[in-house]
């Protein structure tokens, strides 16, 4: 339970920097740089965040941190694709040209270090 109300309340914080993307990157960047600082500044929110929240946590050992990781992936990979088709009307396609490093979106690097900050956090702190 823990787990889901830690990932829940950095929901918001990734709509601020989805917001600071918008409001402030995108007027002076490229689209794509753009998306790729914004995914670099949620990679730093979720760090400082999991390293804050951590000790709430109760994460003993390090297969713990590990599905703590896949946890929050879950949740935020199910949370993309149910918000962004069913409430901001994105297409499959679009949703899906995230993940396409090929052309620099850097979407999934975000995922990886969201399923790794727990374990990384619980190495660092051990």
């Amino acid at each position: 339970m823990r787990w889901s109300l830690a990932w829940a309340a950095m929901v918001p914080l990734m709509i601020l920097n989805g917001v600071l993307r918008e409001r402030v990157y995108a007027p002076r960047l490229q689209e794509l740089r753009a998306h790729q600082l914004s995914t670099l500044t949620g990679v730093l929110i979720v760090g400082v965040f999991t390293w804050l929240v951590f000790p709430w946590l109760r994460v003993d050992d390090p297969g713990s941190a590990a599905q703590l990781g896949l946890c929050w992936l879950a949740l935020t990979v199910a949370f993309e694709f149910l918000f962004g088709r069913f409430v901001a009307g994105h297409t499959w396609k679009r949703l899906l040209q995230d993940y396409d490093l090929r052309a620099g979106r850097v979407w999934t690097l975000f995922l990886t270090w969201i399923a790794l900050a727990p374990w990384v956090v619980f190495e660092l702190r051990a």
